[in-house]
């Protein structure tokens, strides 16, 4: 097992969508089981796009350098099931089955680690933000701490609605709707897509998205229309829109778990005032917190950091802010 070869382990099964997750672990001498801490790391892709090989491999090594058990999970992907009964229910049940034993099941086969299931930890990217955020309530055991970088929150912002010039400029014209509404016929709903909003693709290689896939065209003619939130709650596309079961920020309340972010003061997709607004709450509501604003980085930049960087380093405060509350794994 290795960064480039993690073990994938299927955790959920419905309606036909077999739902996975890659399995890291930090490396080990010890001959007898001991327990580490483990940490969910959940990919971005505005709840459309992406899949679990589509994370930062640097920021997962120095989570098992940290000596923590990591957990890279794909979700359904939106539109084909709502946020909250897919992407965000399908996270839920991964923390549920980490409690339940399932994990621990798998990691008797894996020599000598077991899960420290009093510190289990969460991270996530962009859309991968908002779901870490969503171990955070209505779950019958929040994550132990919460990183959220540059995560999607705070949906009752005009923000939200507001068409992005920059992104519709990237679309080929005259895409028809019944194109695009290809999407929808994909049975079962599928779990991973060729690429993300971070740029990365299956092959590792950084290109654009491809607009011959509906899915890519979809994902992008609702991120440029302003429109994604009505795409992937279509719930909330009434004239009283209502976000409270999927929305971090009215959900934040003293119990709510220690939480972080990090976010790029340049970001154009998911404005840093969002973040921003949450920090406040969580502040407001007396909840451990901080948050790191990194200088001139756009949306999805901790795919394209260099270790050793300035962002590097800045990012990685919040990774700091994660160990002060579960700890190291042995070492």
């Amino acid at each position: 097992m290795s960064l480039d070869n993690p073990l994938t382990v299927l955790y959920k099964e419905v309606d036909g969508s077999k739902i996975t997750t890659d399995l890291y672990l930090p490396s080990t001498t010890s001959a007898s089981p001991q327990k580490y801490p483990v940490v969910i790391d959940i990919h971005g892709g505005a709840f459309m796009l992406g899949h679990s090989r589509m994370v930062s491999l640097p920021q997962v090594n120095d989570c098992l350098e940290r000596g923590w058990i990591v957990l890279v999970p794909n979700h359904r992907l939106c539109p084909g099931v709502n946020l909250l009964e897919g992407p965000m229910q399908d996270i839920r049940d991964l923390l549920s089955w980490v409690h339940d034993g399932h994990l621990d099941a798998v990691l008797k086969e894996q020599g000598a680690y077991c899960a420290d299931l009093e510190n289990v930890a969460v991270f996530g990217t962009s859309s991968g933000g908002t779901l870490a955020l969503g171990l955070g309530w209505n779950v019958p055991k929040p994550a132990k701490a919460i990183l959220s970088l540059y995560g999607a929150v705070h949906f009752t912002d005009p923000l939200w609605t507001k068409p992005l010039p920059h992104v519709a400029a990237k679309l080929p014209p005259n895409l028809s709707k019944s194109f695009l509404d290809k999407i929808y016929d994909q049975k079962p709903v599928p779990t991973d897509s060729s690429v993300s909003l971070e740029g990365q693709t299956e092959s590792g290689v950084s290109k654009g998205p491809d607009f011959s896939k509906p899915r890519d065209a979809f994902a992008f003619t609702q991120i440029a229309s302003g429109t994604v939130l009505s795409a992937i709650y279509p719930e909330s596309a009434s004239s009283d829109p209502e976000f409270k079961k999927v929305d971090p920020v009215q959900n934040v309340s003293a119990s709510f778990p220690p939480t972080y972010i990090v976010h790029g003061q340049a970001d154009t997709m998911v404005p840093i005032e969002l973040s921003r607004e949450l920090l406040k709450r969580l502040q407001d509501s007396g909840v451990q917190c901080g948050m790191t604003e990194v200088p001139n980085e756009e949306h999805t930049f901790a795919a394209m950091m260099k270790v050793g960087s300035e962002t590097w380093w800045l990012q990685r405060q919040g990774f700091d802010f994660l160990e002060g509350i579960i700890g190291k794994g042995p070492q």
